[in-house]
């Protein structure tokens, strides 16, 4: 039987590569089970806690909001609105990634932080979220912890949200509110397996 040559082994390792690559993107199959979640993907655990400990935005709130926002496609856009049925149209907005960010709000945190990541790499999109977080707590009091209130000035904008601009759309309002229910929901799951996955850290890594 031939031996393998380096060129052989170089194959393998882009292949294996590439496989982990696209599995890394594929959405979790429980997107509304926090524990599952992380069983399935343990390594987004340990970067929504590293976010939660570097800006006090708890995971269950930045795992809500990415539910809320793509459900955890990497590469999550907007619909096109079609014309007449048949003909694509521009998209409404240039929100992408796990966190549907726009394009200008990605260019003020990569200027403002020195980031060098992508919105459509899960780790780039809790810290994204956890300095949006600190910036709605330092410019409008906005609770870290609270995921309802987090959520409307996610959407609007610090300026929109002190502006209260919220108040003219109910429809948006019925969205935090159902950001907060999933945010309660991921801390009351979260309560019975985070020991479980910080066990089991030794053997990730």
């Amino acid at each position: 039987m031939e031996r393998p040559t380096w060129c052989h082994i170089a194959a393998l390792i882009l292949l294996l590569g590439g496989v982990s690559g696209c599995a890394s993107t594929v959405p979790p199959s429980k997107t509304d089970d926090v524990c599952a979640i992380f069983q399935e993907k343990p390594e987004w655990y340990w970067t929504a806690l590293d976010t939660q400990k570097a800006t006090q935005v708890p995971v269950p709130v930045q795992m809500a909001i990415i539910h809320q926002e793509s459900h955890f496609r990497a590469n999550a856009r907007p619909e096109r609105p079609w014309i007449l049925g048949v003909v694509p149209w521009f998209r409404p907005s240039t929100a992408y990634g796990y966190a549907q960010i726009l394009d200008s709000t990605w260019e003020d945190f990569v200027n403002k932080t020195g980031h060098a990541g992508s919105r459509s790499d899960f780790a780039s999109a809790t810290d994204f979220i956890g300095w949006y977080g600190q910036q709605a707590y330092v410019r409008a009091e906005v609770p870290r912890n609270d995921a309802y209130k987090m959520y409307l000035a996610y959407h609007e904008g610090v300026g929109g949200y002190t502006r209260k601009t919220y108040l003219d759309k109910p429809w948006l309002i019925k969205v935090a509110q159902k950001v907060k229910k999933q945010s309660n929901r991921y801390t009351a799951q979260l309560k019975h397996c985070a020991k479980r996955i910080s066990k089991g850290r030794s053997w990730f890594w």
